[in-house]
This record gives structure tokens, C-alpha cells and sequence, in this order.
């Protein structure tokens, strides 16, 4: 049986913790690339191999991956897009890469770098390899199922989500009575969620998450999970339309359980 040692590129949140977890499940062998600007440094507790690597430093990312004999790489964990544009210094190759680009979008940088990495002989694979039980399901994973109203809310938002995604804008759109209230864009799904929340004086609000038309799902993935609830809670949401088998859901047991006490109704679409 072929072996491989995976690399993670981590960025922040919980993702890149869950990936760790599965991967030792499956007793694979996986280092990290942890992000100075973003990642949790309790991630060097975890008992693998740990680089810190600046956001610009992507040659010292691929030494230390080719050092480490690593012939698998995945994406896991948030960069946030406003600190693309921070100003960080980038290493050579980082600016070889860069020079190369027409467009600096989320989908164009991350598209970027997942190539160049590959061009020393290391593939990609999903972000979710290690945690497909963290994927939506099909269908209304709640008690509570939407309302008519909530439903036609849903339905909407698909429409323009869908959109709106394929313009590499967002993934988030949060809708009332058929009309948008807020469209998710640098700064993320809870601030685009808390935003609609004081537009609509925190009443009646849907929220709908999708994956991109053509998501690559080797990295910005959408990720929604028990804080994502929170935020909803505060806004006054009752209801959250996710993509099936493309969207994660961190603590998905915890999400639902604080959903059906709250009674906010979750689908998968």
C-alpha cells in the first residue's frame, strides 16, 4: 500500500485542529504549516511537526514540506481576507508567484499558491479528506422545520447566494420577507449576519451559506458551527440554509443540539 505524509497549511479557527484528529485516527503521518498571523499556537501541543511560516513566506513553506518528505497537501483554517492585504512581506518565490497574477482575489491567490506548491511535486487533495463527517447533510438536520416563510426565504437566497458566490464576493447572504438585507463580503459570515440584525432591528432573519458554483474544495470551504448560531441568536435569525456534503459543520452534534433548544431550523439544500 502506498504511504504518504500529508502537509497541512494551517490557517485559524477549529478546522485545522479537526484535521489533526482524523488524521491520527487513521494513524497517517501529517506536519504543519502553521500561519504567524493566523493560526492558534496551541496547534504545537498537538505532537506533530510544527513550521511557522509568515503569510508571504511561501518558499519557506515548501522547504520545509520537501524537508519533511511530505507528497499530500491540504488547506485547512481561515485567512482572513483582509490580512492578504496586510502588507505582509513576501519571500521570492512569493513574489514570482504574485507577478504571475492577473486578478488577486481569494480564488486567484489561493489557486496560486495550491499550483505553485505542486510544482514541487506535491498534490492537493480536499480539505475535507480527513473529516467527511463534518460535512451538511441533505435535507432539515433540525426538529423545527423552516416556515413557508422561511422556506421562500430560502429559496430566494439560493438564488442570489449562488450568484453572488460565483463572483468570488462572498457565501453568505442573509435575507428578509424575500428581500436582502446583508451580503456577506471581507468581513465575514458573522459580521455580514450582525450587520442584517441591526438593518432589521434583529427580527425574522434567514441566513443562506452556499458553496461556490464551482467550489474547489481544496480550500475555502464554507464553514459554519456552534458560533455561527451565536451570531444568529444576536440578529434575531431563525433559520440557516447550508450546501449538502459542501459546507463543514464544526461540533455538528453541540450546533444542532443548541438549534433545537433555540428552535433556529437548519437545512441542508
Amino acid at each position: 500500500m502506498e504511504t504518504h505524509v500529508y502537509g497541512l497549511i494551517a490557517g485559524n479557527g477549529r478546522f485545522p485542529f479537526h484535521v489533526l484528529d482524523g488524521a491520527r485516527l487513521r494513524g497517517e503521518r501529517i506536519v504543519v504549516a502553521a500561519i504567524r498571523e493566523e493560526t492558534d499556537p496551541s496547534i504545537e501541543q498537538h505532537g506533530v511537526p510544527v513550521e511557522w511560516c509568515g503569510l508571504g513566506q511561501l518558499g519557506k513553506m515548501i522547504k520545509f514540506f520537501k524537508r519533511e518528505g511530505v507528497t499530500r497537501a491540504l488547506m485547512a483554517g481561515q485567512v482572513k481576507h483582509k490580512q492578504i492585504f496586510s502588507g505582509a512581506l513576501p519571500d521570492f518565490r512569493m513574489v514570482m508567484m504574485l507577478a504571475k497574477l492577473v486578478r488577486k482575489n481569494t480564488d486567484s491567490l489561493l489557486g496560486a499558491v495550491v499550483n505553485e506548491i505542486e510544482s514541487d511535486g506535491i498534490t492537493f487533495i480536499d480539505s475535507t479528506h480527513f473529516v467527511p463527517h463534518l460535512l451538511a447533510d441533505a435535507g432539515v438536520m433540525t426538529k423545527r422545520t423552516p416556515t413557508t416563510k422561511e422556506q421562500a426565504d430560502i429559496a430566494y437566497g439560493l438564488e442570489v447566494a449562488r450568484t453572488v458566490a460565483g463572483l468570488d464576493l462572498g457565501q453568505t447572504i442573509v435575507i428578509r420577507g424575500c428581500a436582502v438585507v446583508a451580503v456577506e463580503a471581507m468581513e465575514g459570515t458573522d459580521a455580514a449576519i450582525l450587520r442584517a440584525g441591526e438593518l432589521a432591528n434583529g427580527r425574522e432573519l434567514t441566513v443562506v451559506k452556499v458553496a461556490k458554483p464551482n467550489q474547489d474544495m481544496r480550500f475555502d470551504v464554507p464553514v459554519v458551527g456552534v458560533p455561527t448560531l451565536e451570531t444568529m441568536l444576536r440578529a434575531g435569525a431563525t433559520a440557516l440554509s447550508v450546501t449538502t456534503g459542501k459546507t463543514l459543520m464544526f461540533d455538528k452534534e453541540e450546533m444542532l443540539a443548541l438549534a433545537n433548544r433555540r428552535k433556529i431550523a437548519i437545512v441542508g439544500n
